[in-house]
């Protein structure tokens, strides 16, 4: 089983940062795409940036040029900086990722997700 665990949230102040961490482990031959989605109060999940194997990456408009996903497969590791942190941005960000389990056998799951609370 291909587990995933974040870390990194918290509250901070409008036009502050964090950093978000997810640590994926479990019998893992490859991952393939990682991502963050989150859900803001009162709204449905939605991505905010995904990132590829090959290192493509893609945005949800409203944080292009303020977040900056990245990876680190030799870690199986995914990031999230978030900057100018916006109260829009409150919500619980949650972690995915697929690809193939040792056995070969496709995979996909999610963290338990991880709170950020901006204030203005």
């Amino acid at each position: 089983q291909v587990q995933l665990v974040e870390s990194g949230g918290g509250w901070v102040q409008a036009g502050g940062s964090l950093n978000l961490s997810c640590a994926a482990s479990g019998s893992i031959f490859r991952i393939n795409t990682m991502r963050w989605d989150r859900q803001a109060p009162g709204k449905q999940r939605a991505l905010v940036a995904g990132i590829a194997s090959g290192g493509n990456v893609n945005y949800a408009d409203s944080v292009k040029g303020r977040f900056t996903i990245s990876r680190d497969n030799a870690k199986n590791m995914v990031y999230l900086q978030m900057n100018s942190l916006k109260e829009d941005d409150t919500g619980v960000y949650s972690c995915y990722a697929d690809g193939l389990t040792m056995r070969r056998t496709q995979f996909n799951s999610w963290g338990q997700g991880t709170q950020v609370t901006v204030s203005s």
